[in-house]
């Protein structure tokens, strides 16, 4: 008796817990995520995006993407980016951003991931005006990592066939295996190329994440594989914004 009369009590005691973590999680469901994700070139940050994506639902606002889209439907904004584009000037801040706005009012109050703006702390400070963000998921893989595995990437020039020497070697050394043609290796992963692009982009990127660090919605994720990466996002997407 006095066992299942504690058990009473304990389930009294916990019942105002639980209905504020089902309140927690339904708010957590219904509430649209703004959410940003940054990484460096051959980082996993395209696979990861996909996986996000395709999990969670929501959608992939890359830059590059709005900008082609925008311009192929011929919006006002679009043909503001082509005039620009077509003289060979780069697209300005402001221009970037009433594309990126134009796209987001297309989603309906939707959930999306953002995908290669802002690249400054400018144009973070000028996005942050039109729009907050609830987190920046920030793919922290080793350079010696990513130097290594670009490269060892290898194409056959005639079919843009890609071969990777540990996940996907050619059965012979350097032939492509339906031609017996030789492979090249784009000057763009030649390892001196790669570690260049990788200084750049750090020196680039450190005073943004140094900007999403203050204001406490950044969060990192380490690993050396995205097979390692990924599951450490979704627990922590999952935990913090969505209900699966």
């Amino acid at each position: 008796m006095r066992s299942a009369h504690r058990l009473r009590l304990l389930r009294a005691a916990l019942s105002p817990i639980n209905h504020i973590r089902q309140i927690h999680l339904s708010n957590m469901s219904s509430k649209p995520v703004r959410a940003l994700i940054m990484g460096p070139p051959g980082s996993g940050k395209g696979t990861v995006s996909e996986r996000i994506v395709s999990t969670f639902k929501v959608t992939h606002l890359s830059s590059g993407d709005v900008l082609r889209s925008q311009i192929k439907e011929g919006t006002e904004v679009g043909l503001k980016a082509k005039a620009i584009v077509e003289k060979g000037g780069l697209v300005p801040d402001e221009v970037m951003i009433e594309l990126i706005m134009a796209k987001m009012k297309e989603l309906s109050g939707g959930s999306w991931l953002l995908d290669g703006f802002p690249r400054t702390v400018v144009q973070a400070e000028k996005l942050g005006e039109k729009q907050e963000l609830d987190v920046v998921i920030n793919l922290d893989v080793p350079f010696e990592t990513i130097i290594d595995r670009i490269s060892k990437r290898w194409i056959h020039p005639g079919s843009g066939k890609t071969y990777n020497l540990d996940f996907n070697p050619p059965k012979v050394p350097g032939k492509d295996d339906d031609t017996g043609e030789d492979l090249v290796q784009r000057d763009d992963d030649k390892p001196e190329t790669v570690r260049q692009r990788l200084k750049q982009y750090e020196e680039m990127t450190k005073p943004l994440i140094d900007f999403y660090t203050k204001q406490g919605i950044l969060e990192s994720f380490s690993g050396t594989e995205t097979n390692v990466i990924w599951p450490k996002v979704k627990d922590y997407l999952t935990e913090n914004f969505f209900k699966l």
